[in-house]
């Protein structure tokens, strides 16, 4: 039996305001236990909410992004749930009047393009984080992130697979990038994703019964949760079994889930409208005055690029992925012209390097005027292309300039005919055997002959220069 996969996926980014949302407690990460709390976020009898106005604008902001429907009026509600980490006993959330509904954002697999609807975004307020002491059965109670202002993004079960599901989440992650209103850190919990899943015989409208996954904290997580997830429900049904509607817990390091709880329905938590907040009118006026401060988004970057620098499209995808790296993409192509030959480099050597030092492009040592100024070495041919990884290498680790090091390492590229020549004479007395092969025409060791000449001279010969003198002499 063929079965069709079913995602649906909520997205909870916490929002870079300075305060909270109800109070003006400070939202900066890593403080010390409970030290970010006050008697409003606490819950403290008597207290009074008071929103911020941010919070707001920043939800505007994505709304408008994925084309959403921003609603004159919204409400806060409460949601009813008894949790540690949760001091009021219920959350102030948003229900049946969120800020914004019926959006879409476009993803590309496999060269396809689908189009994914959003329910809805709602504003609401972040619960605290339980510590568990893995030397004893006791858990420890943070309320620093209690009322930290987060959105909520709810796509539509349109989703068919794990890959869409991590194309998507890619996506709405580089918006609010692009945006500035969320940092995207999935490590601190500024970005985190639950996804929806279930499976149904392929042509069947009716969804199936499905599960929810937590804890992935990766985009490589959510793809593999997912994939285990299709896989288990799969075997149940050809079993036939039955799948039971429930809350898994993902473990990255066993890579599998675990039954969490039964899935909560809107129900179970009793939404009601917060009696201390009042609805917020949004008026055509304040939308259009966000509506300018707007900038350029992801797909908008990556259609310029390619019109603009003649870049190929899966160029354009990957340098446009995230704004910083657009950003720095840029800054050096006012320097350095050539947009293919840098989104070479940006796309191989710089990614490579900044994977493996687990760094992200906003603390790259090397700047984007130092990239250029690189390139421009070899392209004047001061350096060869090959001695040119060998300094962006040291520029990765010291931060210093190209020019710097070409001069304290004597790597400028040699380029004097007769300096070479003396070399290409040299290594074709040292080798008969492979001039006799060239000769009876294997014109595959001319490549032998220029990697002894590279290894001479520490591949500082220009490569051009080396190829001709060598042809020169073998066919006198």
């Amino acid at each position: 039996m063929e079965f069709e996969t079913v995602i649906g996926l909520e997205v909870h980014a916490q929002l870079k305001t300075a305060t909270k949302i109800f109070c003006n407690c400070t939202t900066a990460f890593g403080n010390p236990p409970n030290t970010n709390t006050c008697p409003v976020c606490l819950g403290m009898p008597g207290v009074l909410p008071v929103l911020n106005k941010k919070v707001v604008e920043y939800a505007m902001k994505m709304a408008l992004a994925t084309d959403c429907q921003i609603g004159p009026v919204n409400q806060f509600a409460r949601k009813n749930y008894f949790y540690p980490d949760l001091p009021k006993g219920y959350q102030i959330s948003q229900f049946d009047l969120p800020i914004a509904e019926h959006g879409s954002v476009e993803i590309e697999v496999d060269g396809k393009t689908r189009r994914i609807g959003l329910t809805r975004i709602h504003m609401e307020e972040d619960a605290g984080k339980l510590i568990h002491d893995e030397r004893e059965p006791k858990s420890y109670v943070d309320l620093n992130r209690t009322g930290t202002p987060l959105i909520e993004i709810v796509s539509e079960p349109d989703i068919r697979s794990p890959e869409e599901a991590a194309a998507y989440l890619k996506k709405i992650h580089a918006i609010l990038r692009y945006l500035d209103i969320c940092d995207g850190n999935m490590q601190e919990g500024s970005f985190r994703c639950d996804a929806n899943i279930s499976l149904r015989p392929a042509g069947q409208e009716e969804l199936g019964t499905r599960t929810e996954l937590k804890n992935m904290n990766s985009f490589r997580n959510v793809q593999r949760a997912l994939e285990y997830e299709e896989r288990r429900q799969r075997d149940i049904l050809l079993d036939g079994g039955k799948v039971i509607q429930q809350t898994l817990l993902w473990d990255p390091d066993k890579n599998e889930s675990s039954a969490m709880r039964s899935k909560e329905e809107a129900h179970d938590y009793r939404y009601f409208p917060d009696p201390d907040l009042v609805p917020v009118v949004i008026s055509a006026e304040w939308i259009a005055q966000i509506k300018s401060t707007m900038p350029e988004l992801p797909d908008e970057r990556k259609t310029r690029f390619m019109s603009e620098f003649d870049l190929p499209e899966y160029d354009a995808i990957i340098i446009t992925s995230d704004r910083e790296l657009a950003d720095y993409f840029e800054a050096a192509l006012k320097l350095y012209p050539n947009a293919k030959k840098l989104s070479n480099w940006i796309m191989t050597e710089m990614i490579r390097a900044l994977k493996d030092e687990d760094k992200e492009i906003g603390s790259c040592p090397v700047t984007p005027e130092n990239l250029a100024g690189l390139l421009n070495m070899v392209e004047k041919g001061t350096i060869s292309g090959k001695i040119a990884k060998t300094v962006f290498q040291e520029m990765m680790t010291s931060g210093k300039d190209p020019a710097t090091i070409v001069k304290e390492k004597n790597l400028v590229q040699m380029s004097d005919e007769g300096d070479i020549l003396k070399v290409v004479r040299e290594i074709l007395a040292a080798n008969p055997t492979q001039v006799e092969q060239f000769k009876g025409g294997q014109t595959k060791v001319l490549g032998f002959f220029v990697g002894q000449l590279m290894q001479k001279t520490k591949g500082r010969a220009n490569p051009q220069m080396a190829n001709e003198l060598f042809n020169q002499e073998l066919n006198k």
